[in-house]
Order: structure tokens, then sequence, then C-alpha cells
């Protein structure tokens, strides 16, 4: 009985026989008992678990943030206080902050099972000898399929038996080329030199790979987790890194919380200290104190920011899977990516057909259409460009053989017959081709060692123009049933196809719009350094500096920080070499946007601020990203880096709004409690002031953006947050107290009354410095929203009215005369013109801390 999964290079060094042996099965496959008992044993065939959405614990999930936590305490205080309908206000902010990212969350989920409920990939799997299309995730070791081109291997496996049988494994490995696999381990041509290694890989199939062409059978070693994919999948799940906008939220909730605590201990101990009696009365001052203190609506404000930005970017193509990544997006100065598909259009095109002196050769595009036709080994983008560049006529010509490619020759050749005319086309790496020609043109000229240095010279100056090159080479051969490589000799050297990824015609403004909104982009890239310095100078892209994977082998982590900032192009970059990349970008403080669609991607993905696929990518890439592109370009890139900043613009100014009027009145009124025979405002008054100024506050996400903000990055730094507190904390405490003083000994105002007016003086300060801390600019050059403007003035006006009313009498208020709402209008004009004043100096001086 098979009782674990067997290593994959240990099986592959033995014999066909002897693998079926070691797996237990037989070459007409496993019994159907068998297959469902190893099912069983080893589960189904998948690395990623893809679990029911459980809209419980979803939703439960969401109350994991250090904010709504503090939340729910203060709630859980005041209803034990008997403040129930301060708790139930508090409780309703918290929960519709949870709906809202929940209701969010649940539809993209239930979007992405509905996409894997569409998509059911299957095998053609012997059991019992009969081949039959079973699921893939009902694989299990021991089972023998059967491939064909077009395939998708659905496990680790060994080949028992193929022909012409080559496999793309560039979601593994990021190389476009397949690979030619052979059953008993080592290419006819390079058997002698092939190692022991070389032969174990040449014979396995990895999951996830796709058959280019051919046939073949295998038996599967390996499945699901055990994978080399799902090994891959295994190193994600360990937890990501914690992104710029979650730890500095968190950092800050965390900072709040300090000073609630602190403030709430200091007012209970102050007034036991001083003797004051009615502790009950004392204790729920302080509690409403922490509430006032608290932003229970931030998560309301960044939720239906993040929420009102996701559906903006859906209707560009953009589908936003964690909304966190649009705060993300906003403070994002990098964006790492690929050229092809995105800079490019992803589809090689033959822009030249030249003889070796460059001169256009209808001879070279003729042989090169025929070898590209008859090709089966591998038919890849550039045996398509060929065929789709002109038809030519091939009536007259039939296939008699064909030497496919493989990397040590790194070249093809066919052998086509026209009457009694038989003729090898050789076509494939210049160096390699050259190598076995001893003539040029058709008339048969010596190829000297002259000619070839104009040839090499002529191939030189293609590939510094960014192309990429075959060569053509033809002989004349006489007529036998097969053919070998050592065919390929004595060749009449024709030319060169020389082939382009056009650029995308829109890349260039979008540049120049990254450029305006001071984004950088970084081209990490398989290809060579001529081709990629190409495409960059027809998009008027500046090439500042080149750094190679051969380069990167071997440097220390600092090393590869410092020499990351002096390039933009990055070539011949292995897979593991990304996540390098990125992960010094990230050392060097920049907030990184990388974009990928492979398998060889997906740690890249993960190691970024916010992990960019597109929706034709492999299924554990879409897993893995934070945002999926309905398109793959820059276009939408950048539209989603500018909705990020109008998120993180209107989320800063309720942080600014709670740690400027807010606090200043929160802290002031302690200070007033300990001069006054009654307390400055009650508990239900403060809870009320705290409602009607966060009712004023919910059209925040709805407000204007100024254009100017929009051009950097911004950071989310508490440092500026503490100084802005620190300037316009105590602005507000000075009006406090110069009411305080003004109501106590001018007007010599009872408890209602001063109560009253100490009210209408706070929710006015607190709702209408908005209009002057949304923007850096003047609030006369930076217009609101309109739909702001009503929200705040309609509930300041509200306010101003509640102790006119029956509501006021019920919460203790006195009504006031008209002199004194006179005077409390004036300081709170006077307080509006220092806070403008107060901030173009503020500005001015620690503005830069929040620009990238």
């Amino acid at each position: 009985m098979l009782r674990k999964q067997p290593d994959l290079a240990a099986v592959a060094e033995h014999s066909a026989e002897d693998i079926l042996k070691l797996l237990e099965t037989t070459p007409r496959g496993l019994t159907e008992t068998e297959a469902r008992r190893r099912l069983v044993q080893f589960g189904p065939n998948e690395f990623v678990d893809h679990r029911r959405f459980s809209p419980i614990r979803a939703f439960l999930g969401k109350f994991k943030s250090p904010m709504l936590i503090l939340l729910i305490a203060a709630a859980v205080i005041s209803g034990f206080s008997g403040s129930v309908i301060d708790a139930v206000i508090i409780l309703a902010m918290v929960f519709a902050s949870a709906i809202i990212d929940f209701v969010n969350t649940y539809r993209s989920e239930r979007a992405a099972e509905a996409l894997r409920d569409q998509v059911k990939i299957t095998a053609e799997i012997l059991r019992g000898g009969e081949a039959r299309e079973r699921r893939v995730d009902r694989v299990v070791p021991g089972d023998v399929v059967a491939l064909a081109a077009g395939d998708i291997v659905p496990a680790d496996s060994i080949l028992l038996e193929g022909k012409d049988c080559f496999v793309n494994e560039s979601v593994l490995t990021g190389e476009s080329l397949p690979v030619e696999k052979i059953a008993d381990g080592a290419p006819a041509a390079t058997a002698g030199q092939a190692t022991a290694t070389a032969r174990q890989a040449s014979r396995v199939l990895y999951m996830g790979t796709s058959v280019v062409s051919g046939r073949a059978r295998a038996v599967t070693v390996r499945t699901g987790k055990a994978t080399r994919m799902g090994e891959i999948a295994q190193r994600l799940e360990a937890p990501g890194a914690v992104t710029e906008f979650e730890k500095n939220l968190n950092s800050f909730s965390l900072f709040l919380f300090r000073i609630t605590l602190f403030l709430v201990l200091a007012v209970i101990l102050i007034h036991v200290v001083l003797g004051r009696t009615g502790f009950f009365n004392i204790f729920l001052f302080a509690v409403a104190i922490a509430v006032g203190l608290t932003p229970e609506l931030l998560p309301v404000i960044v939720t239906v920011n993040l929420a009102k930005g996701a559906r903006k970017m859906a209707k560009g193509g953009v589908v936003v899977k964690k909304l966190q990544a649009i705060h993300n997006f906003g403070s994002i100065d990098l964006i790492c990516t690929d050229k092809t598909g995105t800079l490019t259009e992803d589809r090689i095109t033959l822009i030249k057909y030249v003889d070796g002196f460059g001169k256009e050769s209808e001879s070279v595009l003729t042989w090169g259409y025929l070898s590209s036709l008859h090709v089966t080994g591998i038919r890849g983008t550039l045996d398509h460009a060929i065929q789709a560049f002109r038809k030519i006529d091939s009536s007259d010509w039939r296939k008699v053989d064909e030497l496919p490619f493989d990397a040590a020759r790194r070249r093809d050749s066919v052998v086509l017959a026209k009457g009694s005319e038989y003729v090898l086309i050789v076509k494939g790496a210049p160096e390699e081709v050259l190598k076995v020609s001893r003539f040029y043109h058709d008339d048969g000229h010596d190829l000297t060692d002259s000619v070839t240095k104009q040839i090499v010279a002529t191939y030189e100056r293609l590939s510094a123009d960014g192309y990429r090159v075959l060569a053509i080479g033809t002989r004349r051969v006489g007529q036998r049933e097969q053919y070998a490589t050592d065919e390929e000799r004595d060749l009449i050297f024709v030319g060169f196809l020389a082939f382009l990824d056009p650029p995308k015609a829109t890349v260039k403004a979008t540049l120049k719009k990254m450029e305006a909104h001071h984004v950088g982009i970084k081209i990490i890239t398989g290809d060579n350094e001529l081709v990629t310095r190409k495409i960059a100078g027809e998009l008027g892209l500046p090439v500042l500096g080149v750094l190679a994977g051969e380069e990167i082998t071997g440097m220390t982590p600092r090393e590869l920080q410092r020499r990351v900032e002096r390039a933009n192009l990055f070539t011949r970059i292995a897979p593991e070499q990304k996540e390098q990349i990125i992960r010094a970008f990230r050392e060097n403080g920049h907030v990184v946007g990388y974009l990928g669609d492979g398998v060889n991607d997906v740690l890249s993905l993960r190691a970024a601020d916010v992990g960019i696929s597109v929706n034709n990518a492999v299924d554990i890439a879409k897993e893995t990203a934070d945002i999926i592109l309905l398109n793959k370009g820059l276009d939408e890139l950048i539209e989603g880096v500018i909705e990020g900043r109008k998120t993180f613009a209107n989320t800063f100014k309720y942080l600014m709004m709670a740690l400027s009027s807010n606090f200043g009145n929160m802290v002031s009124m302690p200070v007033a409690s300990l001069f006054l025979p009654f307390l400055p405002m009650t508990a239900s008054q403060i809870l009320l002031n705290n409602f009607l100024y966060d009712a004023s506050q919910l059209s925040i996400p709805f407000d204007r953006i100024d254009t100017e903000f929009l051009k950097r990055p911004k950071r989310f730094d508490i440092g500026f947050l503490k100084k802005f507190m620190l300037v316009f904390g105590p602005v507000s405490s000075i009006f406090d107290i110069a009411t305080f003083l003004i109501l106590s000994f001018v007007f010599r105002l009872n408890a209602a009354l001063f109560q009253a007016g100490w009210f209408l003086e706070s929710i006015a300060t607190q709702a209408l410095v908005v209009f002057v801390i949304r923007s850096s600019q003047s609030s006369f050059r930076s217009r609101p929203s309109p739909t702001l403007v009503v929200a705040v003035l309609g509930i300041t006006l509200a306010a101003w009215v509640v102790p006119f009313t029956p509501l006021g009498a019920s919460f203790g208020f006195g009504r006031l005369p008209a002199h004194v709402l006179w005077t409390l209008g004036a300081i709170v004009l006077g307080y509006l013109v220092l806070v403008e004043m107060v901030k173009h100096w503020f500005y001015r001086r620690w503005g830069h801390l929040i620009e990238r």
C-alpha cells in the first residue's frame, strides 16, 4: 500500500517499469477502488484551499480592528453606566462600518466563487485501462495521464512515453521557450553529455505547466500541496507583510487609546483627590470624554471612502479584492512591471527580413515561412508572427521530416520536398546557425572570415535596435526516410528575420501622467538589455540605469538596496530575484505596486504593498493579488493610484478634525471642571455633541480634492498627526478657555446656561473647522463639495437650535440670551480665522512629512 507521496527527483532516477512498481500502479492505471482510497488518503489535488465563503466568519472577522475593539469597549462601558442610548449610537456606527465592509467583501467573494465554478479543468485519466476525462482535483498519485497539445499537466508527474512532447514551463520559470520532454530522460543528440540531473529534469512534468506539442503518457507522483506549485502556495500561507496603511492606522488607534486612558484616569483621580462628590456622575463624565476623544466615525469614514473608490474603479475595469489596497494605491510611488502586455501590445510582429548584409530579401521570408509552417515540435510566438506577416504559396512543398528544437542546438530544422528536390531548412539563434554554415547566397559563395564579420555586424545592429533575431540557413540533401542532426552542416546562410513586440500607443501619454503624479516605473523583465532599451526608447522612458540578473546573484541585501535605486531597467531577471527587488525597494522606504500574472510572480505579488494581477492570470496569482485588472495596462493603474489618493485625502481630513478642535474641546473640559462648581457639560450633553459632530462629518467621503494634493504620493505619518494635534489642539483649547472665562466670569451664567453656551461653541468650532483644514491651500481658493457644505452647515444650525427646543430642556440646556449668542458667534469666527493663519505656517514647516 502506498503510504506517502514519494520524492519526485528520487523517482525520476528509475526506469519506467520501476517507477510504476514504486507507485504501486500499472500502465493501465489504478483501479477505481484504489483511486478512491488514495483520494481519501492524500486529499483532493488542490494547492489552494477553496473553502466556500462563510458569511458569518467573514462578518465576525471585520471586528478584529483595534479601533472597532476600542469603540465596542466604550459602548459597553457606556451601557453599564446607564447611558444606553449612547451605547446604542456607538454600536450602530461600529456595525454600520462592519456591514459596509462586509457587503463589499461578500460581493467580491461570490464573484470569485462563480468564476471558479465555471472553470472545470479536466484531464484524460486511465483507470483500469479505460481513458476518461476526469476533474483534476480527483487525480491521485499513481494515476496514468494521457496528454496532448493544449493540455494542462494536472500533477507533478514522470513521463512514461512520448513523441515530440514540448512543455511550456513559463508559469514556473518565466521562460517563454518550451522545454522538450523525453521519456528515457535524455535527448538523443546530447545523451552523451547529459548529466543525471538533466536527464531527470527532461522527464519530469510539473503541475500547471502546459503541453505545447506532441503526445505523451505520464504517471502522477505528487499531487495537491506536495507539488512544486503547491510548495509555492504554502509559502503564501505565512502572514503577509503589513501594509503601510494598516500599520499606521493600528499605531494611530493605539496612540488614541493611550491618551484616552490617561485622560479618563486623570479626571477621575483629580476629582477624587479634590474630594468632589457624585462619583458616579464624575465617572460618566470621564467616560463621555473618552467617547468624545474616540473617533468612532473613523471606521465608517474609511469604509465609505474605500467602497466609493472601489465602485468608481470597477467602472474603469479595476476589480478591488481588498478594500485597504485602495489606500495603499494612493501611497504608491513605484510600480514594478514586466514590459510584455503592459508597455507593449503583447503581440510579436515580424518587422524585417534581410540577408546577411542588411538588404531586404524575399528569399529569407520564403524559407522562414516554409519552416514555421511545417514545424510541429514548437510553434511559438515567432512562428505565429511569420505566418501572420504574409501568406506564401507552399502548395508545391511537402514535409518529409523534422528535427525539433532543443536547448543545446538552439535551432530547429525541417526537411521539405518539391518534386525530386529535398531541402533542409534550419532556423534558430544566429550564432548557432552561423556555426554550421559554410556558404552565403543561393549561388554558394564561400563564407569567408571577412563576410562572416559583416554578417555578425548586421546581427549586432539588429540586436542593438532591440529586435529579436532568428537566422535562416538551407542545404540541399539527399532523399532518405529519416534525418539526424548531423545533417545540419555546410549550410547556405540566407539571412535574418527580425521581430518586435510593438509598444502600446497609449503608454507614452500614460507615462507622462505617471510622471506628473510622481509615480516611478521599474521594468523587471526576463528579456535582454538591448530589447528592453529599445522599448524604453520608443516610449520616451529615460534609461537611468540597468541591472542584470547575473549581477544580482551573490549581492548582499544591503548592496541590492543601494543598486536598485540607480536602475529603472532590470533585465534577465529570474523569478526569485523579482521578490528580492521588491523587498529592496520597500526597505528603502518606497510603497510598491507590482503587476504580475504567472505562478513565478506570486511571491512578488505577496511582497509588494499592492499586488496587481489581470483577469487572464493563473488562479494562484489572482488569489494572491489585491487588485485585478480586466485589461492589462498602465492606464488603469494610474487611475487607481489617483483614486487611492482621493480616499486617503478624505480619510486624513477626518483624522485631522479629530485631532484639532475635537481633541482640544475634550481636553479643555476636564480642565474647566476643576474650577467650576458643576460639570462643564454632562455626559449626555457631551455624547449629543459628539453625535451631531459625527453626523456633520459623514459627507467627508464625498468632498472635492485639490488637484495639487493628488500630484504627489502621500504617507500616513503618525509624527505629522501628533504635531497637528499639538499645534491645533491648543489653538482650540485657547478659545474654549476664553469661552469658559466669558461665560463664567463675564456673563456669570448658571449651570444650564453655561452648559448650553459651551455646547454651542464646541459643536460650531468642531464642525465648521473642516472648511479650513480640509485643504492646505487658502480656504477661499479650495472649494468644498456642495454635499459637505449642506451637511456641515445644516447640522451646525440644527445644533444651535437644540437649546431652544423641548429636546434641549430634556438634556438640561437653558435658553441663552441674544448677546451671549452673538459673543459665541464672534468667538467661533475668531477661532476659524486663527486656524486659517496657523494652517499656512504649519504646512510650510511640516507639510513635507506626509509627502513622499
